[in-house]
C-alpha cells in the first residue's frame, strides 16, 4: 500500500515520527533517522539555552519525568551549523519551535523559512514571560494569535504542539484550525513532581513533565476528543513504546504518530514501531492508512485488536 501521509505541504514517507527533545537532531542515528516519515528536532529558541541543572531525569513505575529545560543552541547556531547537516537526511526534517514572547514565535518562523526545512512544530507549552508564567498553551485565542502570527511568517507546514495541562486541548485546536494551522500535535508531557527520601524535589528543575507508558490512556483520550472537534490532521503522541500503541492512535483519529520516551530507551524504537505497523497492514491488506484513522468512533470501539507488538 502507499504509505506516505500528508499535513499541509508536507509529505511523509510514512506515519512514524521521533518525538521532539528524545532523538536530538536525528544525527546521531542516521540509519533509523533515514527510515522513518521523519524527525522533530529538539526545540529550537531564540537565544541559546543551558537548561535546567541535574538531575534532569527521574523515573518511576509506568514512564519518567523529564526537566530538560530546553537547552539548544539558538536558532542562528542550528540554522548555520546543524541545518545543513540535517538536510542531509532522507527523511522529513520537523523543527520544533519554543517562543518566551508571542513575538519571538514569528522571529523563529520566518528565520526557519527554509528549503532544508520541511514543517514547523510549534511549542505552545512554554511559560509566557510577559504574562506572569502562564502556559501559552492553556489559553485558546493566545494559540490562535500564535498560529497566525506564524501563519504570516512562513510557507511551511505548520503543526501546533499542545499541552493538555489544566486547558480543554479540544478548545486550542479549535483557536489553532481557525488561524491556519495544517495540523496539531497531542499531547505534550503533563505536569509531575517527584521527591527524594527528604521530601525535596528530586529534580534540578523542580517539577517536570510525565512521560511514557504511563501518558497513553490520556493522551489517547485526548487525541479521540480532539479528533471528533477538528478536521485539521492530528500527530498522536504519549507513550507509544510499540506497533500496537501506534495503532491505538491512529485507530482513535490519528493520521501520525510520534515515538518519545521510548527511543531514550531503545534508539530503534520507532523504526520498531514503524516494522510493526507495516507488518499489520500486510496481514490485514490495508490499501490506506484511511482505513485505520478515526475508526475508534466509526465502529464504536468495539473490534477486537490484532497484535502489532514488534
Amino acid at each position: 500500500m502507499n504509505a506516505a501521509v500528508t499535513i499541509g505541504r508536507t509529505t511523509f514517507a510514512n506515519p512514524v515520527l521521533v518525538a521532539s527533545g528524545t532523538f536530538e537532531f536525528g544525527l546521531k542515528f542516521p540509519s533509523v533517522a533515514n527510515r522513518l516519515g521523519g524527525v522533530v528536532t529538539k526545540a529550537i529558541t531564540m537565544q541559546a539555552r543551558v537548561g535546567n541543572p541535574p538531575p534532569r531525569i527521574c523515573e518511576f513505575p509506568g514512564g519518567i519525568l523529564n526537566s530538560v529545560g530546553l537547552e539548544n543552541p539558538g536558532v542562528e547556531k542550528f540554522c548555520t551549523e546543524i541545518v545543513p547537516r540535517t538536510a542531509k537526511l532522507k527523511s522529513r526534517v520537523v523543527v520544533n519551535v519554543a517562543g518566551f514572547t508571542v513575538e519571538e514565535y514569528g522571529e523563529l518562523a520566518a528565520r526557519l523559512d527554509s528549503e532544508s526545512v520541511d514543517a514547523l512544530e510549534v511549542n505552545v507549552s512554554c511559560p509566557n514571560v510577559k504574562e506572569g508564567g502562564a502556559l501559552f498553551g492553556q489559553q485558546p485565542q493566545v494559540v490562535e494569535a500564535i498560529t497566525a502570527l506564524v501563519r504570516k511568517e512562513t510557507t511551511k507546514t505548520i503543526i501546533i504542539k499542545l499541552t493538555a495541562n489544566f486547558v480543554d486541548p479540544v478548545e486550542t485546536a479549535k483557536a489553532a484550525e481557525a488561524a491556519g494551522a495544517d495540523g496539531v500535535t497531542l499531547i505534550n508531557t503533563l505536569f509531575g513532581l517527584a521527591l527524594d527520601e527528604n521530601g525535596r524535589p528530586f529534580l534540578g528543575g523542580r517539577s517536570g513533565g510525565v512521560s511514557g507508558p504511563a501518558l497513553k490512556p490520556f493522551a489517547l483520550f485526548c487525541v479521540d476528543r480532539v479528533a471528533a472537534a477538528v478536521k485539521i490532521p492530528i500527530v498522536g503522541c504519549g507513550g507509544i513504546m510499540n506497533g500496537q500503541d501506534a495503532l491505538d492512535f491512529l485507530s482513535a483519529g490519528a493520521r501520525m504518530v510520534q515515538v518519545g520516551t521510548a527511543s531514550l530507551v531503545n534508539p530503534e524504537a520507532a523504526l520498531e514501531v514503524w516494522t510493526g505497523l507495516k507488518e499489520y497492514s500486510a496481514r490485514n491488506r490495508l490499501t490506506g492508512w484511511e482505513q485505520l484513522v478515526g475508526r475508534t468512533r466509526r465502529h464504536g470501539g468495539g473490534e477486537s485488536k490484532s497484535d502489532v507488538r514488534s
